[in-house]
């Protein structure tokens, strides 16, 4: 019997949990607990799930070949353990973590294969880190890598030369998963790819900007099968849930008589489409994640965000609250167009609109996608754009790219200012009884966010120093040459 393990690579950064990107010190033994503390504390309120890509990849099942999961928000590596491969999922912003797992694994004489979208977009980079690379979408590529193991034959490399047919049925297992450890393991997943092209996401370029759709009676048998062994709610893991209309309303119209609360993503244009709010409403839609990144069309606009109109986005999102859905509000603060003021006017349209939970994220120029070759190419990445692994996730922890209207102490003035402002205790509260429903979640997410953009707060104000102290740094040593040429003289 060959034995793989499939492991999800905790970031190295806070937005696995509650870490410093600045340390600057070692933590005392009380700081550790109360980290370990708050971590599992966030871990619930984040809706901590499973890594889908690792439940799809543990469901095929080869004769002879068993699979493991190993979550390393929750797991210590199984080092020890005989493992006849190791796979590993790398996404851009925790690559360097990845990595360190993938050699811990391979100095011990355990071959490790990457996937993943990092890999899918950085082959040549992630080849040296690994004894095989799975280019693509790897649904019906990891069985051939399966069946390659079992007869001592993997390859070093494969390769998805085309995009899944999602008309084919896979159906998802949960065998390798601990399923108490998660807010929920029903993660569904009804379509691919994504019609929009915004500059700062790389979705598109990994799944295609045509919407690939699962057949309707697949999805519905799926959530049949997953209510037998949990009844929690559902996150329909989808970048657009009403992406197309017609095939969401004849999705959560098969969906209403099965009562279950699901949770999701969607455009802002779903407080338009009348038909389709109701049914989402009447399907048990509980929250909806919103990409608002601006309020206004200038900034939206600059970064080939056109789904979203400044005249009716207010509308649109007491609209959908008004159906009984939470609504989690997705800001960056940072876009080309955002200025000093933005910062006030982001709080006001907060206030105005009472979203239940807000977020607002830092710009990322993660490797891969236009943005990040057009701030190259305009000198304002704050890490070399040779070396990738310097991007990583934080919880808006760290400025990787220079504002285009502001100068960089007054972004983070701005920015820590606005976050202040945002997640209180008396603020928590409010959100939460004023919340259309899951108020136990609202109330989590709020309370867990006093912490982390405290955390984002004292980050960002370390930065600020080093880059401060950096700056001065090269300043002196400019001088000094300066001085020397004239002597020379």
């Amino acid at each position: 019997m060959k034995r793989v393990l499939l492991v999800f690579a905790r970031s190295d950064s806070g937005v696995d949990g509650p870490r410093p990107v600045f340390a600057s010190a070692r933590p005392s033994r009380l700081q550790r607990i109360k980290e370990q503390v708050l971590q599992h504390i966030i871990q619930r309120a984040q809706f901590a799930v499973p890594n889908m890509a690792l439940m799809v990849l543990s469901s095929i099942e080869v004769a002879g070949v068993e699979q493991h999961i190993c979550d390393m928000r929750f797991d210590k590596l199984p080092l020890d353990e005989p493992w006849d491969l190791v796979g590993i999922t790398v996404h851009t912003g925790a690559a360097k973590a990845a990595f360190g797992v993938a050699r811990q694994f391979r100095t011990r004489g355990v071959k490790v294969v990457l996937g993943g979208p990092h890999v899918t977009l950085f082959p040549e980079h992630c080849a040296k880190e690994a004894d095989v690379i799975v280019i693509g979408e790897a649904d019906d590529i990891w069985r051939e890598v399966l069946e390659d193991l079992k007869h001592n034959r993997l390859k070093v490399r494969y390769r998805a030369e085309v995009l899944p047919d999602l008309s084919v049925e896979r159906p998802i297992k949960k065998d390798a998963l601990k399923i108490k450890r998660y807010f929920t393991t029903n993660l569904i997943q009804t379509s691919r790819g994504c019609p929009y092209r915004c500059d700062f996401c790389n979705v598109y370029v990994m799944n295609g900007s045509t919407v690939r759709h699962r057949p309707v009676a697949h999805v519905v048998s799926e959530v049949e099968r997953f209510l037998k062994e949990d009844r929690r709610i559902f996150f329909i893991v989808d970048d657009t849930v009403n992406a197309d209309p017609k095939y969401a309303k004849e999705l959560f119209l098969q969906l209403i008589p099965y009562r279950i609360r699901w949770v999701g993503q969607a455009t802002t244009m779903l407080g338009q489409q009348d038909e389709l709010l109701k049914i989402f409403a009447q399907s048990g839609c509980s929250g909806l994640l919103i990409g608002i990144e601006s309020i206004t069309d200038a900034s939206n606009h600059q970064h080939r965000k056109k789904q979203n109109s400044e005249r009716t986005l207010a509308r649109n999102i007491k609209a959908i609250r008004s159906a009984g859905i939470c609504v989690y509000g997705s800001f960056i603060y940072g876009l080309d167009g955002d200025t000093i003021e933005t910062a006030d006017a982001l709080y006001d349209f907060i206030e105005d609109t009472q979203i239940d939970v807000p977020g607002v994220n830092l710009l990322r120029p993660i490797p891969g996608t236009a943005l990040f070759e057009r701030l190259a190419n305009e000198g304002r990445l704050l890490f070399s754009k040779d070396d990738i692994e310097a991007f990583r996730y934080s919880w808006g922890q760290e400025m990787q790219c220079k504002p285009k209207q502001m100068s960089i102490d007054e972004f983070i003035e701005a920015y820590t200012g606005l976050t202040r402002r945002l997640y209180t205790f008396k603020n928590a509260i409010k959100r939460t009884l004023r919340a259309p429903c899951i108020k136990h979640a609202i109330l989590l997410f709020n309370l867990s966010y006093i912490h982390m953009y405290g955390l984002s707060r004292r980050d960002l104000i370390a930065q600020q120093q080093k880059l401060r102290f950096e700056s001065l740094l090269a300043d002196t040593c400019q001088q000094k040459i300066h001085v020397s040429k004239q002597v020379e003289h």
